[in-house]
C-alpha cells in the first residue's frame, strides 16, 4: 500500500519545485515555510471554512508521531504531502488521510531538544539536528542527500529552530544562550551545505559594539534559536537575538550588551548587518526577543511605511521602519507591566526602581515566560488585525552571588511564576491598540501559536488542549476541539483536491481537520436472479 502511494505521489510531483518565487507568492494550497510566507504573517488566503460554518469542522486523521512528546513543529505542505519534524527525524505523510509515506531518523545525532520544523527548496526537505548539522533529503522518498556539520554542540550551541531559505541560501540560528556561548546567523548552500556567511550576534573584543560588554563577552549568549523572517525587495533579513549571559547577573556584564535581546536587518547575499534595533538594553530577565518579526506595509502616525512589527517579551508592541531601523512606536502589550514606565521616543525603556534581580528577589511584571514569546503570531490583511498570544503574569528574580562559569548551564540566578493568563489579543498596527481580547483557558503556558485565513477564522489552541476557531472580526468563539493532550506548536492552512484543512502538532501527534461532508447513501446492487 505505501510503496503504491509513494509511485502515485511521484508520478503527481515529478516535476514540481519550490523556488523563490513560489515563497515570496505565499500560501494557497500549500504552505511553504514557518510562516507561511516570508513576511511571517501567518495566512491563508483559503475561505472554504468560514465564521459561518466554523461549527462544521470535524477531525479528518491524526498520526501520532513515534516517540513524541512535545512537538514544537510547524508542517509545511507541498503538492499533498505534509511534512513534520521531531526531534531529529522528519516523517512525511500524505495530507489527504494521514498516512505515512516516509520517515528519516538521523542515526547518528545524539543530542536531544525540540525542533520547530523543517523547509523546503526545490525538490529537497532540510531540517537540522539538535547537534548542529543541516540534513537534506529527497523529498520524494527521504534518502539522504547531505549532512554537513555548521557548529559544534561542544561550544554550547545546539539548534531547535526551522531554517529559512531563500535565493538558495539556507538560514540558521543558533540555540544554548542560557548556558553560555557566542550566537550567531548563518548562511548554506543549498546545494551542499556549505558555509556562505556568518554573523555573530556578540561582537569579538575590540570589534565595534565590546566596549557594551565586560570580560565574559566571548560567552554573551545573544542566542539566535527563532527563524526570521525576509523581504525580497530589500534582500533584508529581520532576525532576533536572545538574552545575554549570564541570564539574571548583569554585574558581570555592565552596558547594553549589544546585540543581544535585539532585531538584526542583515543583508542576505553578504550576511552584513544594515541595522539593529535593541528593545531590552542590558537585560536581567531572559526576556528573548524571539518573538517574530511580522513584515507589512501600512501607514504609521499618517504616513505609508514599510514596517516591521514586533510585540515583545518584555510587555511592548513596537513598530520599526524596516528599511531604516527607525523607532516609530511602542505601546505597552499586557496590563501588568512593572519594570518599566514607558518606551521613550528613540526607543529606550524608561526604567522603573525595585525591577533588577536581587539575592532576596524581586517581584515583576511580565514573568520569565514574557509577555509573549516564539508561537507563531497572525497578520489577516482582510481585517488589518495582528493577532498574538500574550501571558499575564508575574514572578520572582533572583540573582546569585556565585562566579559565572561557561558551559556549567549557569543562568547567574534564576525566576519564578505564579498564576497567570493567557490572553489572545488583536492589535491595530496603525495605532498600536487592542481592538479585542479572547481570554484562555487553562494553565499559563500560551505556547500554541495562530493562523488566520480569508475565511474570517483564527485558529489557535488553549493550555487545556483544545484546538479553537474565533471570529477573525471580534475573537467571537466559533468551535473547539479537544486533542486529548498539551498543544505546544502552530496550525498551518492548507488544501488538497479542493478541499481545505487546518493542522496543528499536540504533544505527540498530528491533527488535520476539515469540514463536514454528509456521508453518501448506500445504496445495495441490484442483483437480477435468472428465471
Amino acid at each position: 500500500m505505501k510503496r503504491a502511494l509513494l509511485s502515485l505521489l511521484l508520478a503527481a510531483t515529478a516535476f514540481a519545485q519550490v523556488r523563490n518565487e513560489d515563497i515570496v507568492k505565499g500560501p494557497g494550497a500549500d504552505w511553504l515555510t514557518y510562516a507561511g510566507t516570508y513576511s511571517g504573517w501567518r495566512y491563508s488566503p483559503l475561505n472554504q471554512i468560514t465564521a459561518a460554518n466554523a461549527k462544521n469542522v470535524v477531525p479528518k486523521w491524526v498520526y501520532h508521531v513515534p516517540g513524541a512528546r512535545g512537538l514544537r513543529s510547524s508542517p509545511i505542505v507541498y503538492q499533498g504531502v505534509l511534512y513534520i519534524t521531531n526531534t531529529n527525524s522528519v516523517y512525511a505523510i500524505d495530507a489527504r488521510s494521514g498516512r505515512m509515506v516516509w520517515q528519516y531518523a538521523d542515526p547518528r545525532a545524539k543530542e536531544g531538544g525540540v525542533n520547530r520544523g523543517a523547509a523546503i527548496w526545490a525538490d529537497k526537505i532540510y531540517f537540522t539536528t539538535s547537534d548542529n548539522y543541516l540534513v537534506a533529503l529527497d523529498r520524494f522518498t527521504g534518502s539522504l542527500i547531505f549532512n554537513r556539520k555548521f557548529a559544534d554542540v561542544e561550544k554550547g550551541t545546539t539548534s531547535t529552530s526551522a531554517p529559512v531559505i531563500a535565493k538558495g541560501k539556507v538560514i540558521v540560528g543558533s540555540a544554548g544562550g542560557d548556558g553560555g556561548m557566542r550566537g550567531f546567523i548563518m548562511a548554506l548552500s543549498a546545494d551542499n551545505g556549505d558555509e556562505l556567511w556568518k554573523t555573530y550576534t556578540v561582537p569579538a573584543k575590540g570589534e565595534k559594539g565590546s566596549e557594551t560588554w565586560g570580560d565574559l563577552i566571548e560567552w554573551g549568549g545573544g542566542a539566535a534559536w527563532l527563524s526570521g523572517t525576509y523581504d525580497a525587495e530589500l534582500n533584508t533579513l529581520y532576525w532576533t537575538t536572545g538574552n545575554p549571559w549570564p541570564d539574571y547577573n548583569g554585574s558581570v556584564r555592565q552596558g547594553d550588551n549589544l546585540y543581544t535581546c535585539a532585531l538584526l536587518a542583515l543583508d542576505l547575499d553578504t550576511g552584513k548587518m544594515k541595522w539593529h534595533f535593541q528593545f531590552t538594553p542590558h537585560d536581567t530577565h531572559d526576556w528573548d526577543a524571539q518573538s517574530w518579526p511580522v513584515l507589512i506595509d501600512t501607514q504609521i502616525m499618517g504616513k505609508p511605511r514599510k514596517v516591521v512589527l514586533h510585540a515583545n517579551r518584555n510587555g511592548f508592541f513596537y513598530a520599526l521602519d524596516r528599511v531604516t531601523g527607525e523607532f516609530l512606536r511602542a505601546t505597552q502589550l499586557i496590563d501588568k507591566l512593572t519594570w518599566a514606565k514607558g518606551i521613550d521616543d528613540k526607543g529606550r525603556p524608561i526604567m522603573l526602581p525595585n525591577s533588577e534581580p536581587t539575592p532576596t528577589g524581586n517581584w515583576v511584571c511580565p514573568s520569565v515566560k514574557g509577555a509573549t514569546n516564539w508561537m507563531g503570531q497572525s497578520y489577516n490583511p482582510g481585517t488589518g488585525l495582528l493577532y498574538v498570544l500574550t501571558l499575564e503574569q508575574c514572578g520572582m528574580y533572583f540573582r546569585s552571588s556565585q562566579n559565572p562559569e561557561p558551559m556549567k548551564h549557569f543562568s547567574g540566578g534564576g525566576a519564578t511564576e505564579e498564576g497567570g493568563q493567557v490572553v489572545l489579543r488583536a492589535l491595530d498596527p496603525k495605532t498600536g491598540k487592542r481592538v479585542w481580547e479572547y481570554p484562555m483557558t487553562g494553565a499559563g503556558r500560551m505556547w500554541t501559536g495562530t493562523v488566520s485565513t480569508a475565511g474570517g477564522v483564527i485558529f489557535s489552541g488553549d493550555d487545556d488542549g483544545h484546538f479553537v476557531a474565533l471570529d477573525a472580526k471580534n475573537g467571537k468563539n466559533l468551535w473547539h476541539f479537544n486533542v486529548g493532550e498539551g498543544l505546544t506548536a502552530s496550525p498551518v492552512v492548507y488544501s488538497v483536491d479542493g478541499k481545505q484543512y487546518v493542522a496543528i502538532a499536540s504533544a505527540s501527534a498530528v491533527f488535520s481537520f476539515g469540514l463536514f461532508e454528509p456521508a453518501v447513501p448506500f445504496e445495495p446492487p441490484v442483483i437480477q436472479m435468472k428465471k
